[in-house]
């Protein structure tokens, strides 16, 4: 049947629809102005804790369940402990790279993803080749006392606007971008423009593009400082690189590496520095641990407070690269695969009391810096901070108290990657030990 009648205007529409039919469009995660609701819920807590619903899910669906379906792709959620480290540890199954859902307009060199937690091999082998020989307990032990030191001056401001501070602000930001800016190198003249760009990274609210938008101000200032630390390398990890192996890497894979480091290293010590100030004061027992404790108990109050605050809730995306089972479920090629740290933290089946912070609890392995290729290469300068400023703050101020008679009232970000309180308003307490001195801190 010859179909010449049809009127030309119909024949035009019903081509463009037919190749809009064939050949989907490159999806765009930086278009994305909202995560649905529905899928919210492993970015969401309670306080500390995460909302009933991840629970609840596990408990009915089991550990692997699909959540939604977001720009045409499926999305799975892993709660279970041992499920999270499978997935995590397998990069055969999974990529990290999210280039392909960058959609297809010109991207500037700031706004191109990179560094370690977005590459895969062989990228991420050579890029992480490099920071690893920076971040080992030997290396790292040259920053002990450039920590202490950043450690005791903010106590000494905390000290100075007592009675009444905000924790948040002058400790918990303060210690990581400090100890941040002294191993990337950035000049003091820089830091308060680079202070601004922080907290807006893992802030979901407005969908992958506040996200995208806030990642692309931060990379572009790095960029910008390797390419002036070219001229003249400072004394930081960027100007180490630059010196001895600048010429195998370009300006923007040295800005993605140094921004790879700030990510890792800023926001999440922030958070783990308040929240976890938050939870001492709840426990008596653990803060005295802190103050007469030995090198060990100190370890397990640190080891229990990252288990039980998880502040990254979710690692890295990870996309099927080909059909697969996982755990029983069927996952097609390209499908988002998302674990959840902070339920796995938490599992059941794994953790004696998962729901507590409860120093029994420190001997699991928790996943709070990830697992597999892409666990954090700054883990143990992050133990080294928690230890030196929690251990610090016990002995400084052991009467520390949250200074609200309501703490329902404090505000926990509501939508985040990294989880974290906004503020925190504490009361140091009449007993203030000058220096610390009343018994050494165990670090």
């Amino acid at each position: 049947m010859s179909l010449t009648w049809v009127p030309a205007p119909v024949r035009r529409r019903a081509l463009r629809f037919a190749l809009r039919r064939q050949s989907s469009p490159i999806p765009d995660i930086t278009t994305l102005r909202k995560v649905p609701e529905h899928a919210t819920y492993p970015l969401r807590r309670h306080g500390v804790d995460p909302v009933p619903a991840l629970r609840e899910a596990r408990a009915e669906q089991g550990p692997v369940l699909k959540i939604a379906n977001i720009l045409g792709l499926d999305v799975w959620l892993v709660t279970g402990h041992a499920e999270a480290k499978a997935v995590l540890a397998d990069a055969r199954s999974y990529s990290n790279d999210m280039r392909h859902l960058l959609g297809s307009r010109p991207r500037t060199e700031a706004e191109r993803i990179g560094g370690l937690g977005m590459t895969d091999a062989p990228d991420h082998t050579r890029l992480r080749g490099l920071l690893t020989p920076e971040f080992t307990m030997r290396r790292l032990a040259r920053l002990e006392g450039l920590i202490d030191g950043i450690v005791a001056e903010a106590l000494d401001e905390l000290e100075r606007r007592g009675p009444v501070v905000d924790l948040v602000a002058h400790f918990g930001f303060e210690i990581p971008f400090r100890v941040i800016c002294e191993l990337l190198g950035i000049r003091d003249s820089d830091r308060e423009a680079f202070h601004a760009l922080g907290a807006a990274r893992f802030d979901v609210s407005e969908g992958g593009a506040g996200v995208f938008g806030a990642a692309t101000e931060t990379r572009t200032f790095l960029i910008e400082e390797v390419r002036r630390q070219r001229l003249d390398p400072g004394d930081g990890l960027i100007g180490e690189i630059i010196r001895t192996r600048g010429d195998e890497f370009d300006d923007v894979e040295l800005g993605g590496l140094a921004d790879g480091v700030f990510l890792g290293g800023y926001e999440t010590s922030a958070s783990m520095l308040s929240m976890g100030t938050y939870v001492l004061t709840q426990h008596p027992e653990a803060m005295a641990a802190l103050r007469s404790g030995d090198r060990q108990q100190v370890n397990t109050v640190v080891e229990e407070l990252l288990r039980y605050l998880c502040p990254v809730q979710i690692a890295f995306p990870r996309f099927a690269r080909h059909d697969h089972d996982l755990f029983g479920h069927r996952v097609t090629k390209g499908s988002v695969v998302v674990v959840s740290l902070s339920g796995a933290n938490r599992d059941p089946g794994v953790v004696p009391r998962p729901e507590q912070f409860d120093l029994r609890n420190a001997g699991t392995a928790h996943l709070a810096f990830g697992h597999g290729l892409h666990r954090c290469v700054g883990a143990e300068l992050a133990r080294m901070e928690l230890r030196a400023a929690l251990t610090a703050l016990a002995h400084r101020f052991p009467d520390i108290e949250v200074a609200t008679e309501d703490v329902g009232e404090l505000a926990f970000r509501e939508l985040s990657i990294v989880h974290g309180l906004e503020s925190l308003p504490v009361r140091l307490g009449a007993s203030v030990i000058r220096g610390g001195r009343q018994g050494d801190p165990v670090v």
